[in-house]
């Protein structure tokens, strides 16, 4: 029992260790972004759901950050400005799915082509959510889920999407090059793992004991390997089911995503477990504090489609293109620490954290984000701490 223990644990701090550096970069990266670039005007940015302001609001949230509970609270946030509800909702699909950290950690822990899967099923579902929003809902139920948005129901992360659509003094250069701007980058670089830590944490854990201990023939069975091209269908049908259970949100599935794939799960299936951090129960609860009852219920269909419909494209593009891996390589969760670039990389990252944690803790960092845990009124809309 405490070898089966140690194998699962092993497993899930080798996995760490294979994603630290990326991790960190991807971090580092989104909040340097967020101190350049203001979003306090995003609403304006984003006043229908035409191509141009899709394309924005898929730009925008490509540049934010990866949390899901976040990238949920700026879209109501966008909603109560005046922002089309439609974009906000492809807002907050590319905040989570097409952010540089995801991507570095698709391409560490499974392939390349994953990467461009993520990237490429994106844009067909925000196009199929596009479709169904302008096909099914009446106006009546946008219009009540708009008013239900402006009530004072608070939701996780509300104090952070206040922070990040705030205002920004001076341009984007004297903020980046400013002691305040790289102090700001420390208090978005420390918000992003403290917002992501415990999805990460439990995605590594439940990979470790799902890939230590669950059998071959468990998965075998669950996956109908044993019919190919069922196993195809059915997969992809699951895999936002299996996000469903497992709880885990934004970048803490893609461990999850390397035991499922490598024990199976068809190509466009894990696809589609990577799409569906928008729809794992907690973030549907956030949806009807939000927007009430029949709009959180209808995001669940709309959103449930548009991952099944994108992993069935992705699944029939990259298998005409040759593009699915064929290999389903267990290297990353066979533990072997050694001195590699990875090694490397993570020392290298490991020192750039703890410069930016100590700048973090001696700026009023955690006063700061105790701040934004108690979010009230003023700063559900947009006013709140401005970072120089």
């Amino acid at each position: 029992m405490v070898n089966q223990i140690w194998h699962a644990m092993s497993m899930s701090l080798y996995m760490l260790w294979s994603i630290f550096w990326g991790l960190s970069l991807g971090f580092l990266f989104s909040a340097i972004i967020e101190v350049a670039i203001s979003k306090n005007q995003m609403s304006k940015l984003l006043p229908d759901s035409r191509v141009t302001s899709l394309l924005k609001a898929m730009s925008l949230g490509a540049i934010s950050s990866s949390c899901s509970y976040a990238a949920v609270a700026m879209a109501r946030s966008i909603v109560r400005k005046g922002g089309d509800f439609v974009s906000a909702m492809v807002f907050q699909l590319a905040a989570t799915n097409l952010v540089l950290e995801l991507m570095i950690l698709m391409w560490l822990l499974l392939s390349w082509q994953f990467a461009v899967a993520e990237f490429v099923g994106s844009f067909i579902m925000v196009a199929i959510i596009v479709a169904l929003f302008h096909t099914f809902p009446g106006k009546g139920l946008k219009k009540q889920a708009i008013h239900h948005a402006e009530s004072d129901v608070s939701g996780p992360m509300d104090g952070h999407a206040a922070m990040s659509m705030g205002q920004r003094e001076g341009g984007w250069k004297e903020r980046l090059l400013s002691p305040k701007g790289w102090t700001a980058i420390s208090h978005y670089f420390v918000m992003n793992w403290s917002m992501l830590w415990k999805d990460i944490g439990v995605g590594l854990l439940i990979a470790g004991m799902l890939g230590a201990w669950v059998p071959k023939d468990f998965w075998s069975s669950l996956f109908l390997l044993g019919h190919p091209t069922l196993a195809v269908v059915w997969g992809i049908l699951l895999g936002p089911l299996i996000a469903i259970i497992s709880f885990t949100c934004s970048i803490g599935n893609i461990p999850l995503a390397v035991i499922l794939w490598h024990s199976g799960l068809s190509f466009g299936g894990v696809a589609a477990f990577i799409f569906a951090d928008l729809i794992i129960p907690p973030i549907i609860n956030i949806y009807r504090k939000y927007y009430g009852a029949k709009m959180a219920a209808y995001l669940f269909a709309i959103f449930y489609i548009a991952m099944v419909g994108a992993g069935a494209l992705v699944q029939i593009i990259f298998s005409l293109l040759g593009m699915i891996p064929q290999q389903r390589d267990m290297s990353i969760t066979q533990v072997n620490f050694e001195l590699n670039y990875t090694a490397v990389l993570n020392i290298i990252f490991f020192l750039i954290s703890l410069i930016l944690i100590v700048v973090f803790l001696k700026s009023g960092g955690p006063a700061m984000m105790k701040m934004m845990n108690k979010p009230n009124n003023k700063q559900q809309h947009g006013e709140t701490h401005h970072h120089g």
